[in-house]
């Protein structure tokens, strides 16, 4: 009889924690499900994300962080939201050293002398007055200068010709932006005294430069580094070929000046139900200065902004408050994500699941997450949403937040990650073709879709996605 009682009490204790974990599950409710195809439906024909890309490049243009142009750039994203009808818009301050860029040029002197085309790199120091000549060293790879003896290097201009190669997901940006980055750091601590590295990007044909952050910090380390073009990196390295000595003279005025205070500009649609509650989407606001910032972001941010006005202007508010962050600051370092994750790194519990558009406005493709496992099924939902109009769900992957959410994704919120079609991102990132008419109005309102999708339900599932203090740190997750 003792041992029939055990067994009954055994067998109700895993009824009633099945019970639990089932109703432990996030799910969406099919009204949701019924209003955002509704709203995904609505969106794929919209123009409000190509309307407020084309202001900002317009009226704004290029935004160098820490500009005239940057300050106008905040005072243009405080108007928006507010006349898109977001009920609460402010903003959050944001330091970062200051980098300016005056002029760029460049020459091979010897033995075969022409100019070259190339742009300065953030976080580069200046040249002095009547520029640096120095001879060139070329190394094939990052690894074979890190393993360079430094007597090789001391005084000369290292050159790193990485080319990389086309692909829809833009893979090969992660090993050219190390030789951006790092490369500058390594070649300046053997003694360099300057640095060359061929443009990271996949035009072949076009005579401009591609520019980029460096990995320094103290203005006391810095040497000047620049970008050339692809044709004036071959040009370099077939004039190395011949072998022999190849000087080439750098003018370069740019450098670090002080600090500047920007600000995160943060827009938000009021939840009904939940108002602590979030669901965080955005793009960055700055951009690199040759060009006018339309693909990098400017398209990320008129992605939220659209996102969330068409959720505004549904019949309900939304369960959750939708919260678009238009980041300061990105391209020199993630400076505004910085900023917004340690600000906010203690309320990281409230917020329902996030992502950043920034990889331009070709198609969203295909979309991962990294969710709490019993959210897998609402995550399942979402996509099958989203599938109608392109998006495939990898379970495979996780999901990083995209670059300035990442930061908050590091500090424990779940996260998606939606992947654009990149096949021609890299032709213009970072140059001066990056420009309106590189933005496909459908394309780009596929994106919008996406996002007010995605981000609607979020704010209505029943459960949440997983958010807590660091409770993604093992998924290897990234942007």
């Amino acid at each position: 009889m003792r041992q029939l009682s055990f067994a009954m009490l055994a067998a109700s204790l895993l009824l009633a924690t099945g019970t639990a974990s089932a109703a432990a599950d996030t799910s969406i409710p099919a009204s949701a499900v019924k209003t955002a195809e509704q709203l995904r439906d609505k969106a794929i024909t919209d123009d409000t994300g190509y309307r407020i890309v084309a202001s900002l490049t317009t009226e704004i243009g290029p935004r160098l962080a820490g500009s005239a142009a940057d300050a106008r750039a905040r005072a243009w994203a405080v108007a928006k939201f507010k006349a898109l009808g977001y009920d609460k818009v402010y903003t959050e301050a944001v330091t970062y050293p200051l980098w300016v860029r005056r002029s760029e040029h460049g020459a091979i002197v010897s033995p075969f002398a022409q100019p070259l085309v190339l742009t300065a790199l953030g976080y580069s120091a200046g040249t002095p007055k009547g520029g640096l000549t120095a001879q060139v060293v070329k190394f094939d790879s990052l690894a074979a200068l890190k393993a360079a003896d430094a007597a090789s290097i001391k005084g000369r201009i290292v050159y790193i010709g990485f080319r990389m190669q086309r692909a829809k997901d833009g893979h090969d940006y992660g090993a050219g932006s190390a030789i951006r980055t790092a490369g500058p750091v390594i070649a300046a601590a053997k003694g360099a005294a300057g640095y060359l590295l061929r443009s990271v990007g996949t035009d072949a044909n076009e005579r401009i430069a591609h520019t980029g952050v460096t990995g320094f910090r103290d203005p006391a380390k810095a040497i000047p580094a620049a970008a050339l073009s692809n044709p004036d990196a071959d040009q370099l390295e077939r004039v190395l070929a011949y072998g022999k000595p190849v000087t080439v003279k750098l003018d370069l005025d740019c450098g670090i000046q002080g600090q500047y205070t920007g600000a995160n500009v943060i827009g938000e649609i009021t939840g009904g139900k939940y108002p602590d509650q979030v669901v965080a989407i955005g793009g960055h606001l700055d951009s690199w200065d040759p060009g006018t910032g339309a693909i990098d972001d400017g398209a990320g941010v008129a992605i939220a902004m659209a996102a969330g006005k068409l959720i505004h202007d549904l019949p309900n508010r939304p369960d959750r408050t939708i919260r678009v962050i238009a980041f300061a600051n990105e391209e020199m370092g993630l400076w505004g994500g910085r900023a917004y994750a340690a600000k906010h790194a203690s309320e990281v519990a409230r917020f329902q699941l996030g992502t950043e558009s920034d990889f331009g406005a070709g198609p969203v493709w295909r979309m991962s997450a990294s969710v709490k496992p019993q959210a897998r099924n609402a995550i399942n939902q979402i996509a099958q949403v989203l599938a109608p109009i392109g998006v495939a769900y990898d379970a495979t992957r996780p999901g990083g937040g995209g670059s300035d959410l990442s930061q908050m994704h590091g500090k424990g919120m779940a996260a998606l990650t939606l992947t654009q079609d990149g096949t021609n991102y890299f032709d213009w990132h970072h140059t001066a073709n990056d420009t309106l008419d590189k933005i496909e109005p459908k394309e780009l309102a596929q994106n919008v879709a996406v996002y007010a999708t995605f981000s609607y339900l979020a704010a209505q599932a029943d459960g949440d996605f997983g958010s807590a203090p660091n409770a993604f740190s093992g998924d290897g997750a990234g942007d």
